[in-house]
Parts: structure tokens; sequence; C-alpha cells
């Protein structure tokens, strides 16, 4: 059974269909790139997957927990995956440390000294074991987004999802946090990734997903799809994303 299944997937704001349909399946250990034009519906679905939306039809399983509507069934999903948006949303308040730290305490229940302990594992794991006592308004962008990185990891999570997470970045800091993506691909992580980095997507990901209007509209191995696209819509991203 695949890691993640999504199953005929619906999602309607009122009269706007955003997901028109969405069938993939993701297999442990794979990386993948979701990449279309804004409005394709590619959030959408990644906030479908971590039961941050709820869906109109179809069904979406992650290792087994079904996205359902009861708190329990949200719960239980929101464990097995986690999720990396462009905005850090750290606590300016507390530490990188205690960033990191607060969510497997709370949540799952941690102890003090082992939420701090993984939370330095996570931190060094990310480059930034250094920061464990500074602030996030110390830190720079792509340092922040590589301590949201670690707050992620300290959940362990079976699978990554990310949604644009460099699209807020400075240019020059975009690359520190695609390294430490790369590594996550390099260790075996399980990611899902929405991204404009199509060099990044080329180089790192077992399969990239080509979304149009709210539907899965091409799928495969990254030379295929930038190689060769298939359809007059795929090539004209790829156009304009070269260009």
């Amino acid at each position: 059974m695949p890691l993640i299944a999504i199953d005929n997937v619906k999602k309607s704001y009122g009269a706007n269909q955003v997901l028109k349909g969405i069938r993939l399946d993701v297999e442990a250990g794979e990386v993948i790139a979701v990449i279309g034009k804004s409005g394709s519906g590619k959030s959408t679905l990644l906030r479908c997957i971590n039961g941050l939306e709820s869906i109109d039809e179809g069904s979406i399983s992650v290792a087994g927990a079904y996205l359902g509507k009861s708190e329990l069934e949200l719960r239980t999903l929101r464990l097995k995956v986690g999720m990396i948006f462009q905005g850090f949303n750290l606590f300016p308040h507390l530490s990188v440390g205690r960033n990191v730290m607060v969510s497997p305490m709370i949540v799952k229940g941690l102890k003090e000294q082992e939420a701090r302990a993984l939370a330095k594992k996570n931190l060094e794991r990310v480059g930034l074991g250094e920061k464990f006592d500074s602030f996030p308004e110390q830190l720079s962008g792509g340092q922040q987004q590589r301590v949201a990185i670690a707050r992620a990891l300290s959940m362990q999570p079976q699978a990554l999802l990310c949604d644009e997470i460099t699209s807020a970045l400075d240019p020059e800091l975009v690359n520190e946090v695609l390294a430490v993506v790369r590594g996550l691909a390099d260790d075996g992580m399980t990611l899902m990734m929405v991204t404009h980095e199509m060099r990044f997507a080329r180089e790192v990901c077992d399969r990239v997903v080509f979304m149009h209007q709210g539907m899965v509209h091409e799928i495969g191995a990254p030379d295929a799809i930038f190689s060769d696209p298939k359809t007059p819509e795929l090539q004209q991203f790829l156009g304009v994303a070269r260009g």
C-alpha cells in the first residue's frame, strides 16, 4: 500500500471547484515535486492531505490513517505527516530550541529532557545546532525556515509536505534551505513539495506532478516531464518557467 493514497479527491470553495478528482499515490521514500501555475490547486491539495482543509468527495490516507471529520481522525492523520509553509510561523517570544520542543511536548507528551535532545538532534540535522538559545528575530529568513523544518522533523512524521518553502526567501538564501531538503531526500524521507525550483525538481525528485486547472495533467520522471512534455499546457508552463 502506498504511504500517501489520494483517490478521486474533489474540493470546492462555493462555486469554484479547486480540485477536480485528484488521484495520486506516493510510495514511502519517494520525493515528489508538484508544479503548475498559481490557482491550479497545488497548495489546496497539500492542505487536504494534512487535514487543514476538508474534502467534498474521495479519500486520502497517510500510512493507513484516513482523513476523516472527527478530531481523533484528524489528530491521527496529522501525527503521520508534517507540513512546512511559506511563512515560517515561529513563536517570536520563544527561543529556537523551545520552538522545536513545544509541539512534541504538548501533542505527543514528551518529557522536557527527551524533547530537548530531539530538538538538538534535528537542529544539528538542519545545520543550526549552535542556534538553540537564539531567538527567531536574530536569524535570517533561510535560518528561520530551517528551524521550521527541524520543528516538523521533531514530530517524527512519516512524510513531509512542503508548500513553496523557498518562495518568501531572498535568492541567496534559497539554496541553504534546498540543501537541507536534499539531505532529507538522501536520508529516505518521503517528501511532497509544491515548488517553483525547477532545477531542484529535476535533480532531486523521483517524479514530477504537473497540475492544471485542478487536475493532475501530466505525471512522470523529471527527465520525461522536463525534456518531453506531452501537452501544450505543460509546454507553455515550462517555457514561462524557463523564460
